[in-house]
This record gives structure tokens, C-alpha cells and sequence, in this order.
């Protein structure tokens, strides 16, 4: 009877999608998928490998999450790596994608208070001094054994400061909670990024050095009467995040004049 090596039996008893994943892997790292290219969609891995849809999407995101793969609206899965990124990678397309962070992501909460804010404060959520907001505090992981990903606080309406269940640590996202609970609908988040360097208080907090740098995250997020429900802002280590956005120009608009050719 002939053996078994023991990796074939280590990979045999993984999730099947995580086999799938590090075959892709493989394909994408040997070249057969260079950066560029688009990787067989949903329906093509399920007939080569004989997989469900769920394993074949859930074997995509493992790449996605690795920053191999970036998911494009109708153009597909794309390579734009051939080697692992350490950190996390956030593509964007949507507000949608935001709910895809949160779920891919864990905010471990470490304060939860009602607290008066200020004139400063009072800027940053569009609100009147003296009003009370829920201010959450805390750090984001992709998984718990790594350093953190960004220190967040978030400030919540105080027409929604009982949201519920905003405790210890939080899959998924605060605004959806928001909207489970009161019939809220988030349509559109304004979102800031700038380049700082990390306090020492946020250095200490995430494992990092003092003064290094780090990407700063401001998100607003707005109901159907473009009203502030929430605002957010992250920081991340500068090694540890990285964030891409999709543009498309329209067909039919006609290029600025000034780029136009004689």
C-alpha cells in the first residue's frame, strides 16, 4: 500500500477553500497568473475544480485578503501581486466594501462613554458644543495574535447613542448596527485620508514607534437626509495598511481641455 506524506495529509484535512486558495496561490506565484491578469472567475473554478460557489468565493477572498488579488466591479478578480503583503489591504468600490472591512477585521472596544464635546470635537461631527455623544475607543486586529491594524474612535448621533451591543470585541460594523436597530440607512460616507505621525499614546497602543509613519482614516457617515450619523477616524502603522480605490472615467465625458492635444 503506499504512504502518505504527511503534508498531503495536513493539506487534505484544511477547509477546502483554503486548498483551493493555496492552489491559486501557486498558479499565481509560478507566473500562470501574472500581475494584470484575471484569475478564472466563480463559475470557470467551480468546473475545473469541482467546487461549490460559496468555496470558490470564499477562496478568492483569502487571496484578496493577502493583497494578491484585487476585486474589480465587472472586470472580475485581478492579480496585482505575486508575493504576500503583510498588513491589511482595503480595496474599495462601494459603501458596501466598508461592511466587508469590518466583517474581515475585529474593533476590540476599550472605552464606551457619553461625553460632551467641544468646540474642536464639535467640527469634526458637525454638531453643537455641549451636545452628548457616544464616543467609542479602541484597536482593530485582523486576527488577535498579530499587532494591531489602526487605533479608531468613533462618535455616534446622540439620536443613536443606545445602540446596543457595542461591547468587547466587535465583528462587523458599528453604522450597521445603527441601522438594524433604529431603520437607519447609510447612502454615502465621506472619507479623508492624510499622512501623520504616530503620538506616542497611539504608537504604545499599536506596537509601534513613537513618531513613525502612520495613514489617518476619517469617515462620515450620512442617512438618506445627508445627516451625520457617525464619524470615525483611524490610524494605521504605514507598514500595516494599505488602501486602493477603483476609478472609471464615464463613457461619453469628454477629457479636460487642458489634457487635450492640439
Amino acid at each position: 500500500m503506499p504512504s502518505i506524506s504527511s503534508s498531503a495529509v495536513v493539506l487534505r484535512s484544511q477547509p477546502r477553500y483554503v486548498q483551493l486558495a493555496q492552489t491559486l496561490l501557486r498558479d499565481i506565484e509560478s507566473g500562470r497568473y501574472p500581475v494584470g491578469k484575471q484569475l478564472p472567475t466563480e463559475f470557470e473554478l467551480c468546473e475545473q475544480f469541482g467546487v461549490s460557489r460559496s468555496t470558490a468565493r470564499e477562496a478568492v477572498k483569502r487571496l484578496v485578503d493577502l493583497g494578491l488579488v484585487v476585486r474589480q466591479p465587472r472586470l472580475g478578480s485581478i492579480v496585482q501581486a505575486t508575493k504576500v503583503v503583510t498588513g491589511y489591504r482595503h480595496s474599495v468600490a462601494e459603501v458596501s466594501d466598508l461592511y466587508q472591512y469590518a466583517n474581515e477585521t475585529t474593533l476590540v472596544i476599550e472605552s464606551h462613554a457619553e461625553v460632551a464635546i467641544d468646540h474642536q470635537l464639535a467640527q469634526l461631527v458637525e454638531g453643537t458644543p455641549g451636545e452628548m455623544w457616544l464616543h467609542l475607543r479602541g484597536v482593530r486586529h485582523t486576527d488577535m495574535q498579530s499587532p494591531p491594524i489602526s487605533v479608531t474612535q468613533l462618535w455616534i448621533h446622540p439620536a443613536f447613542r443606545s445602540v446596543q451591543g457595542l461591547v468587547g470585541p466587535l465583528k462587523g460594523a458599528v453604522h450597521a448596527a445603527i441601522e438594524q436597530q433604529f431603520g437607519e440607512v447609510i447612502t454615502e460616507v465621506q472619507q479623508e485620508i492624510q499622512a501623520v505621525l504616530l503620538t506616542r499614546e497611539q504608537a504604545d497602543a499599536l506596537g509601534a514607534e513613537a513618531g513613525s509613519a502612520g495613514l489617518q482614516v476619517t469617515r462620515r457617515y450620512r442617512n438618506r437626509l445627508n445627516k451625520l450619523v457617525e464619524a470615525a477616524v483611524s490610524v494605521h502603522p504605514a507598514d500595516r495598511f494599505s488602501y486602493t480605490t477603483v476609478l472609471r472615467r464615464e463613457w461619453g465625458v469628454p477629457a479636460n481641455k487642458a489634457t487635450q492635444q492640439p
